[in-house]
């Protein structure tokens, strides 16, 4: 196994189902009064999809920071910051797989389309909100619409691509929730976007190369934090050490080897990945607003 430069392969996952959905979208758009933006804590700028923003056309948008718990206290205060700065725009956080946390989504709704309900209750007539939820595989949009429902009415999964197609489901307080697909974009031209997607779950294992992934996510936590790995695995190195050498101290703290005492680089590699998605590495956030710039910027490695 040898070491890639980081950020060397490309990542893309675009199957079919997404075209759809964005063109079903597209459609839907029409007749909903707000957007309810379902984005996971741990990369919420990574999480906006260029792509569903040009659906939005306007529309009063519920930013959801969602899976708050998983991520860094600070930073969800200053992406909540960042996202509640934003025109037409309201953001809550919070973790819908807790019990009565969504609570506060509803509220927003009514918030952000309270000169509506007022016009329409002063000619006393009753209406039926409708909003739109949208967001990448895998960020809890499903789990978030039936925690609103108090039963499971929409199909989840901790896996992308699970929702398939659009599910209206009736809020009894007179709000109908749009569950969509998670969708991403054609292709991405930003390596840090498709890398931190690709580590909080919303690109499918079975496209990535996790052995080389991990290098990349190894490289990535370390200028979080060298102490991350250092205290999760209880191994030691420094700065002139490699991602593939960190990696492998990982595989012999775990004891990860095949026959002939070889090193077990996947077993280390997805142990890795999926420590960090379960938070035994801690509370981890990948990007702050200050790197939005760096999140923004056109730096694709080209075939």
């Amino acid at each position: 196994m040898q070491e890639n430069e980081l950020y060397k392969t490309n990542i893309n996952w675009f199957p079919g189902h997404m075209t759809k959905a964005l063109r079903m979208m597209e459609k839907e758009i029409k007749i909903v009064d707000a957007i309810i933006y379902v984005l996971d804590s741990r990369a919420p700028f990574s999480c906006v999809n260029p792509k569903l923003n040009s659906l939005v056309n306007g529309k009063p948008i519920i930013y959801i920071l969602n899976k708050a718990d998983l991520a860094n206290e600070a930073l969800n205060k200053e992406w909540l910051a960042y996202f509640n700065s934003k025109q037409n725009a309201k953001c809550v956080m919070l973790s819908s797989v807790e019990s009565g946390s969504t609570k506060i989504i509803e509220s927003a709704v009514k918030e952000m389309l309270k000169p509506k309900i007022e016009k329409y209750k002063n000619k006393n007539i009753s209406i039926n909100l409708r909003a739109m939820v949208i967001g990448v595989p895998n960020s809890g949009k499903s789990t978030l619409i039936n925690n609103l429902c108090g039963k499971a009415k929409a199909i989840t999964g901790n896996k992308p691509g699970v929702t398939k197609g659009k599910q209206w489901v009736k809020i009894a307080s007179g709000l109908e929730i749009l569950d969509t697909p998670g969708t991403l974009w054609p292709a991405f031209d930003n390596n840090i976007v498709a890398h931190h997607l690709a580590y909080i779950g919303s690109i499918k294992e079975e496209v990535l190369d996790i052995p080389t992934l991990s290098l990349d996510f190894i490289n990535d936590v370390n200028r979080i934090d060298e102490n991350i790995l250092k205290n999760r695995y209880k191994i030691d190195f420094d700065k002139s050490n490699t991602a593939l050498e960190i990696l492998e101290k990982i595989c012999v703290a775990r004891g990860y080897k095949l026959k002939g005492d070889e090193l077990d680089y996947d077993r280390g590699a997805y142990a890795l990945i999926n420590d960090f998605k379960q938070t035994k590495l801690g509370r981890i956030t990948l990007e702050k607003v200050s790197d939005i710039k760096l999140l923004t910027k056109k730096d694709r490695v080209q075939k």
